[in-house]
């Protein structure tokens, strides 16, 4: 009886010690990405999930027979270059309002909504077209031009998808996946905002 208990314990030890090993580089893991290297880990996951925001767009458009050829690299490039710039911004502007707003009530996440619709959406909406268009090689008359006629289409839409998206991250989630959570669903977002930038003509 006592050699079958010790038999079981040393095949149940491995398993117990493995799991905890897998635990611990979990946790070391969240705690490399989202706590020692959280702007690098935002700045990052932001031009990434732009990326393929755009990248599923243009498989949209050539499926649609807009596009001869099925990726465009220097036009994902761009948005990566952008969504990654932006990152920094994301990081610090909800790392300060949390800061500001601390607490996680339905209060205070209808507060931080307001603000982010307010701020955050026509600061990063401008900023997007004012990256992705100098780095397309346009003046500055031009990507003004495009902006004025684009702005408004791209807010509305703004403040369809977001506010929802925005009450989950504030209410529910901790201030250190903020932003990852934010990049992910902006990747959602992106194919609209790919959309509007590449392909939207205003009637």
């Amino acid at each position: 009886m006592f050699s079958v208990s010790c038999l079981r314990l040393r095949q149940i030890v491995p398993v117990v010690s493995q799991t905890v090993r897998k635990k611990s580089l979990y946790n070391r893991s969240l705690q490399y990405f989202f706590t020692k290297n959280l702007l690098i880990t935002n700045s990052v996951s932001s031009g990434i999930f732009m990326l393929f925001g755009d990248l599923i767009q243009q498989e949209i458009e050539y499926r649609r027979g807009l596009l001869d050829r099925r990726y465009d690299w220097a036009r994902s490039a761009r948005m990566c270059i952008v969504g990654t710039a932006l990152g920094p911004m994301h990081h610090y502007y909800y790392l300060y309002l949390d800061k500001f707003i601390p607490k996680a009530t339905f209060l205070t996440a209808m507060q931080k909504i307001f603000f982010d619709q307010l701020f955050a959406s026509p600061g990063t909406i401008i900023l997007f077209f004012l990256g992705i268009g100098y780095l397309e090689g346009k003046n500055t008359y031009k990507v003004v031009s495009e902006l004025r006629e684009k702005f408004v289409y791209v807010y509305l839409g703004d403040c369809i998808f977001w506010p929802p998206v925005q009450f989950i991250n504030f209410y529910f989630l901790p201030s250190r996946y903020r932003v990852f959570y934010i990049n992910f669903a902006t990747m959602i977002f992106n194919v609209f905002l790919s959309y509007m930038k590449h392909d939207f003509k205003e009637k």
